[in-house]
Order: C-alpha cells, then structure tokens, then sequence
C-alpha cells in the first residue's frame, strides 16, 4: 500500500508535513488549494479515516499513524478561528 506525505501551510505561515498510509488524500485535496478550516477538517476526517481502514482491509488492523496524525492536525486547528483557511502546499509522490 503506497503512503505519501503531503505538506499544509496553516493561516500564521507556518508548514507540516503530515503522513497518510494511502494515496486517498488525493482524492480530497488538491496542492494549490486552500480550504476553509470546517472543510479542511471534514476533509482530513473523512481522508485519513479511509486511509486508516485500508489499512484495517489489507492487515487486520487500523493504522495508529493515520489517527495519530489526525489529532495532530486537530490540535493545531484548534489554534485558529473558524474563518482561516488552511492551504495544502504539496504532496510528495511515493518512494
């Protein structure tokens, strides 16, 4: 199963790289783009928890780092006003 990386920039400039077991993020972000914080998190939510059953389909079990950077990405939302836009900088392609 091919994991990738992708890079966010948060509304005060700062970046993350953040980790996804599956290429599924694809399908729910676009590099380029940036999404308003509700959307950037329901986008987050539903991607990474599909990722986590992929996972959970392909193993047996669910992916600890999937959920594990879900939270990350919650902790740090949770800085910021519901009105700032997270834009997702980059993915990087599979090894």
């Amino acid at each position: 199963m091919p994991a990738m990386h992708f890079t966010l920039r948060w509304p005060d400039a700062s970046e993350s790289r953040c980790y996804s077991p599956s290429l599924v993020i694809r399908d729910y972000f676009e590099p380029g783009a940036s999404y308003p914080l509700p959307d950037f998190l329901r986008r987050s939510r539903e991607a990474l928890q599909i990722a986590s059953e992929r996972v959970r389909a392909k193993y047996g079990f669910a992916c600890s780092m999937a959920l594990d950077e879900l939270a990350r990405i919650e902790a740090r939302a949770a800085d910021f006003p519901p009105q700032a836009r997270v834009a997702v900088v980059a993915f990087e392609d599979p090894a």
